[in-house]
């Protein structure tokens, strides 16, 4: 599994240079290298890699696309998701995300930390989370008052977290 992860890890980093320049992560990365996944697990280990790949695709493509159903990222950060899922399984992507997740609200909060309206800020946070669990509200708060930052700052440490931890076991 390492050379796999490798190529992963490889992807991750085009995908980082490519969001952290333009704020995109393009299908022309993301479509050919889940594909890729896919098809290298297959031929590598037939149905059982097949099953492992779509899997990890599958699993990982859903969770985030929940998160962007709910606004807190980008389409093309559902496909890159979809694509570590597909080259590293459905643990390994389940842990980068988990870690990328930790990792963006530790970014955030930082960022937040700094800013001159942080007041504001989380009032309107508080806001908005009340919002959800009393009105039933998906959208915890709109889209002209979130805080931007590529999701690729988080998801490249996380990335290489899980990497080392998965390696150190």
């Amino acid at each position: 599994m390492t050379w796999f992860s490798m190529i992963c890890g490889i992807y991750v980093l085009a995908a980082f240079v490519t969001d952290v320049r333009s704020m995109k992560i393009p299908n022309r990365l993301t479509l050919p290298v889940t594909a890729a996944g896919l098809l290298a697990h297959t031929i590598w280990q037939g149905w059982e890699g097949f099953i492992f790949s779509i899997t990890g695709f599958g699993v990982c493509f859903a969770i985030m696309f929940l998160m962007y159903a709910l606004g807190a990222v980008g389409a093309g950060d559902v496909k890159l998701f979809g694509g570590i899922g597909a080259w590293t399984g459905l643990m390994f992507g389940i842990h980068v995300l988990v870690y990328s997740i930790l990792y963006a609200g530790a970014i955030g909060l930082i960022i937040l930390l700094f800013r001159r309206d942080f007041a504001k800020r989380i009032r309107a946070m508080a806001s908005g989370l009340a919002g959800f669990f009393m009105l039933g509200s998906l959208q915890l708060v709109s889209q002209d008052k979130t805080l931007k930052f590529p999701f690729m700052l988080a998801v490249l440490p996380g990335f290489i977290s899980v990497y080392v931890y998965m390696n150190a076991m």
